[in-house]
């Protein structure tokens, strides 16, 4: 099978590789990349656990090819913490109790950082609309959204402050 050498920009760092056509983005971020936060649970993108950004949108890693990300810019869940710690959106999983086994976290978190980013106004619906297409078999959903109203508040208290 022909090979294609991509170069993939992850959180702000390229990974080069020689790739199979075939070869999907969630493993090439995580056997290439070697960053193993992103989860891959369905292999069939229901379950959103494989969620990343690309360009800045939240994508299903696991439908993805690599060579389709080649030259783009893809952010997993270890570029949201930098030195000065958790995302805001991080710390308010842990303080709202928003996660439990953790596994489908990482797919929570960056479906909804872009949501967080992106809105005019944050409301419980475009929460609940921003994580439909993420499962977790663990928590129930109502702490998620408590968390992602913290994240929000402590967001723009940042920003106004």
């Amino acid at each position: 099978m022909t090979h294609s050498t991509i170069t993939i920009e992850i959180n702000d760092r390229a990974y080069s590789a020689d790739v199979e056509p075939r070869r999907l983005l969630s493993d090439f971020i995580r056997e290439d990349a070697g960053l193993t936060g992103t989860h891959v649970g369905c292999e069939h993108g229901v379950c959103g656990a494989c969620t990343v950004q690309l360009d800045g949108a939240p994508v299903r890693s696991c439908l993805m090819l690599a060579i389709q990300a080649d030259g783009r810019s893809v952010r997993t869940v270890e570029g949201l913490a930098d030195d000065a710690g958790l995302h805001p959106l991080q710390q308010a999983f842990l303080d709202a109790h928003g996660l439990q086994c953790g596994y489908c976290t990482p797919g929570f978190l960056m479906s909804l950082e872009p949501y967080i980013r992106d809105a005019d106004a944050i409301s419980e619906q475009g929460i609940r609309e921003a994580i439909s297409g993420n499962i977790c078999r663990c928590t129930g959903y109502q702490s998620i959204v408590d968390a992602v109203q913290l994240a929000a508040e402590k967001m723009r208290l940042q920003e106004d402050g």
